[in-house]
């Protein structure tokens, strides 16, 4: 399918030439299409699901981690610092819900104390702001917290954001500066021809100057189309629960267990829409696309997670679900810039902190590229998107008046998250497409609540068919073939 660009509804006649193609729709395929967006030169970026953001980019724990435990001298140590400095600025640029809270490391025992006091010298070392506290400083930074907790690092420049509309509104910036987006096509071949690369996918076939790979564990079957190999991906699963906005207060900071070999550990944190996850579990699996939850694995992480907080209360979880992400054997991210295939670029082993490094990593990706593309900035081109309208954000003075202008946004659609069909139709108008109920969850909210769809699917069903051109019976939930309805059973009369 063909969106975004000039490109956009027409059928492919003939082999597309680009200057840059990018492969995977993640967050870094969004922010680094962005970026390319600011220069002189055509960029197409290709995902094979739905929308963009639909795999590790949407399925993670949405934190801006400090920087505080990657080993020094390392590229995760040097790009989540950096990143995490950046957010702040990309946020209000792109319309991004973001929010300081902190994290808390927490140890309860004497091992555990130990090992803050590394991370707190690893913190010192990759120059994040930290400090070890007790009690009972501690139990009042966070009366949630378990009383068997000892010490703590606090770091107080961790972050959370919205990773959903973070995606979104990144490669919606990038269409609107010209970037072309292709949904639901795989890239299943790339070679080497002519000094050029050739694409090609469920759908056709593209040539490029450039090629920067971002799919995550797939990179690694493309790259050996190309003859290189030994980046030791493996695929890492993680299960987590996602609870109702039940109590603005319940939590305050982002919590943490002392990490092990296997990652962070089993987190507890606030999310900027006011739920709570906890999560994830970390095992390998030998599937990038196998995402299920299971009963037991669901088990350890309420019980590790209740080791932190107690008083968790499981009876608000509305959901579970599950992520993979791909883990370099190197223990490291890996930036590809290919000797033996010139113009060949990717980012591999992106795990944790992956989301936080991302403005970073893609900053300087984008420097190699624009150096052996020769490409020039444009003259004008838009850092940002187009605001969106929030009512319950504004007081009521501004809310009372802004109804009054805009009767729309006074018809909720979705009860649970409280969306209006006035942010709906924003969300449908923009240029980046909906063109499944999830892509439209991800940017409203609508369906995130207690019914998870149930109530406010019906309602939104016909707003998607018909910006789309299509019947209700049409609209995909999520992937191709999701349907959400299987038949019409009855037709109102004229």
């Amino acid at each position: 399918m063909f969106i975004g660009g000039p490109s956009r509804g027409l059928f492919l006649l003939y082999l597309a030439v680009f200057d840059v193609i990018v492969v995977g729709g993640g967050i870094y395929g969004a922010l680094l299409s962005r970026d390319l967006s600011f220069y002189q030169g055509r960029v197409l970026l290709l995902e094979k699901e739905s929308d963009v953001g639909n795999g590790a980019s949407g399925a993670n724990s949405a934190i801006i981690h400090s920087g505080y435990d990657p080993l020094p001298g390392t590229k995760k140590a040097l790009y989540n610092v950096r990143g995490n400095a950046m957010y702040p600025g990309l946020c209000r640029l792109l319309d991004v819900d973001l929010k300081k809270i902190g994290s808390l490391t927490v140890s309860f025992d004497e091992e555990g104390n130990k090992k803050l006091e590394e991370l707190k010298k690893r913190a010192d070392t990759n120059g994040v702001e930290a400090r070890i506290i007790g009690q009972p400083e501690l139990a009042s930074l966070e009366p949630s917290l378990s009383d068997k907790a000892l010490e703590a690092l606090y770091c107080p420049s961790a972050y959370i954001v919205d990773p959903f509309t973070l995606t979104a509104h990144a490669m919606e910036n990038a269409i609107d500066n010209g970037v072309e987006l292709h949904l639901l096509e795989e890239v299943v071949h790339l070679e080497k021809k002519d000094g050029h690369y050739l694409v090609r996918t469920n759908n056709g076939e593209y040539e490029s100057r450039a090629v920067v790979l971002l799919a995550g564990g797939h990179n690694e079957v493309l790259l050996k189309e190309l003859g290189e190999e030994g980046y030791g991906g493996k695929a890492r699963k993680g299960e987590y629960y996602v609870f109702d906005h039940f109590n603005p207060d319940f939590l305050k900071h982002v919590l943490f267990p002392i990490p092990t070999s296997k990652g962070k550990g089993v987190l507890v944190t606030p999310t900027t829409s006011g739920n709570y996850l906890v999560g994830p579990s970390s095992e390998f699996t030998s599937d990038y696309e196998e995402v299920s939850t299971d009963e037991l694995t669901l088990k350890e992480v309420k019980r590790m997670a209740q080791e932190l907080v107690p008083s968790l209360p499981f009876n608000e979880q509305i959901r579970v679900y599950a992520g993979t992400r791909a883990t370099s054997e190197k223990g490291d991210f890996i930036i590809g810039i290919s000797k033996e295939n010139p113009g060949l670029f990717h980012l591999s082993g992106i795990d944790s902190p992956g989301l936080a490094s991302a403005p970073a990593l893609c900053e300087d990706l984008v420097k190699e590229i624009v150096s052996y593309l020769d490409l020039k900035k444009k003259d004008s081109y838009q850092k940002g998107v187009k605001p969106y309208c929030r009512p319950l954000k504004m007081s009521q003075e501004e809310r009372e008046k802004f109804y009054l202008e805009h009767p729309k946004y006074t018809k909720i659609v979705c009860a649970c998250e409280k969306v209006s069909l006035g942010e709906v139709e924003d969300v449908l108008s923009r240029s980046l497409p909906c063109l499944s109920l999830k892509a439209l969850k991800k940017r409203t909210r609508a369906g995130f609540g207690k019914c998870q769809g149930g109530f406010c699917g019906p309602n939104l069903m016909p707003l998607i068919a018909k910006k789309l051109g299509i019947k209700e019976g049409e609209v995909l939930y999520d992937k191709a073939g999701s349907q959400v309805s299987v038949m019409e059973v009855r037709k109102d009369e004229d």
